[in-house]
């Protein structure tokens, strides 16, 4: 079973890639 502090860390960890991920695209596409 996973517990209810596994899955938000879980949570945080990939919500932190995907932003990462959207500030990258972002950056790359201002510099165009």
């Amino acid at each position: 079973m996973v517990t209810v502090y596994e899955a938000l860390s879980l949570m945080i960890g990939f919500g932190t890639l995907i932003v990462a991920v959207i500030a990258i695209v972002i950056s790359f596409n201002k510099k165009k």
